[in-house]
């Protein structure tokens, strides 16, 4: 068993988001996904080939939603593929409906 680093491990979940995501290369994609990949979110398809057909599916850009996400991932890797996933999304929330009044994220509110 090979062990990697986490700055590896990080590096190649990047570049295989970007690959799919961003690029929507699916054939480079296979390189980075198992055959055998599990994916847990409950609004994907199974496996690899659930996640790929979602992206087929993904307008260019997410503009246009109502709100951003905000999102989670979390990613098992296996013999250098990403072999389980889990995600967490919620829409980010507004300075109204921070009860907080702080953003999720940075020091001020995107609207």
């Amino acid at each position: 068993m090979s062990k990697t680093t986490p700055q590896q491990n990080t590096a190649l979940v990047l570049e295989a988001f970007d690959t799919l995501f961003n690029r929507r290369d699916y054939g480079a994609a296979e390189r980075f996904w198992s055959d055998r990949y599990i994916q847990h979110s409950a609004h994907i398809s199974p496996g690899r080939n659930g996640l790929f057909n979602l992206v087929r599916t993904l307008p260019d850009t997410l503009n246009g939603r109502p709100a951003a996400w905000v999102a989670a991932d979390i990613v098992r890797i296996e013999d250098g593929k990403l072999a389980e996933h889990w995600d967490v999304l919620q829409d980010e929330a507004t300075r109204a409906e921070s009860l907080s009044g702080l953003p999720m994220f940075g020091d001020r509110f995107q609207t």
